[in-house]
Formats: C-alpha cells, structure tokens, sequence
C-alpha cells in the first residue's frame, strides 16, 4: 500500500490499486484502527471482491464496509443484544446512503457488465470497468464509513 496515502478513503483505493480486491481494500484501511491486523483483513475480505467469489452478489466495497461496522459496533461474547441491532440499523443507513450515490448495492448493476462469464470479465477489463467504476465505490464505501465511524 502507498505509504503516502493519508486519508482512509487515499489508503482503501491505494490497496485496491495494489491489486486487491474491493472488499479487501475497505476493510483493511479500516481494520487496523478497530484492532484487526492488516493482513487479516486482507485474508478475511478476500472472499468478498466481485460482489462475493465473483458472484457479482452485494458489491465487495459494501461487504468490506459492513465488516468494519461489525468490528467496531457488533455483538460479541457477554454483549448486549442491542449491540448486534445497532449494527443491523448501522448497515441498513450505510446501504441507503451508497445506494443513494450509485443506485444498488449489487457489483453486477454498478458495473452493468456480467464478470462471471469469461467473455464478460474480458469485456470489463477491455473497458477499464475495475478502475473508472470499482475505484469510486471503494472511496464512496470509505468515505460514507468515515463518516459513520466518526460518531
């Protein structure tokens, strides 16, 4: 990751631009701060790129977002279970707000281009879909989280 990226947002593109993945990529610039190592935000996130092992299901960036939302408000051992529904409620204001700026929270309507076929994934790649669209929601995803996590 670029030792200069300064802001959350700057860090969770810079990941992505190393080669990462969407989820990754969020998940990480946050992870250290909550207490998870970066590498094990790496490793955890990585199933989730491509709306889910490339399922195009729940964008990455949103899942990776969702995970930092966990790690900083969510039920663990002996919490209380309002803990776990205001983190149900955080996850629920964080999609209408991505939503509100992109129109869906699902990789296959953002990018408007099927990457679970082949051809699909060629098409997307030819068309620089990765880097005009997916590095926008990454920073959206951070800077939105930014925001929540402040409170």
């Amino acid at each position: 990751m670029s030792v200069n990226a300064k802001t959350t947002s700057d860090r969770a593109v810079a990941c992505f631009r190393d080669g990462y993945n969407c989820a990754q990529a969020v998940l990480s610039a946050f992870g250290p701060s909550l207490g998870v190592d970066e590498n094990a935000c790496l490793k955890v996130a990585c199933a989730f790129g491509a709306g889910m092992g490339r399922m195009q299901q729940v964008c990455g960036a949103v899942t990776g977002a969702f995970m930092a939302v966990g790690l900083k408000y969510g039920k663990g051992r002996g919490d209380s279970e309002e803990r776990k529904l205001n983190t149900y409620d955080l996850v629920r204001e964080f999609s209408r707000r991505f939503e509100e700026r992109h129109g869906s929270l699902l990789c296959g309507a953002l990018l408007g281009c099927d990457i679970t076929t082949t051809e699909g994934l060629e098409r997307a790649r030819e068309q620089g879909l990765f880097v005009s669209r997916c590095e926008i929601f990454v920073r959206d995803a951070a800077l939105i989280l930014d925001d929540m996590l402040e409170r």
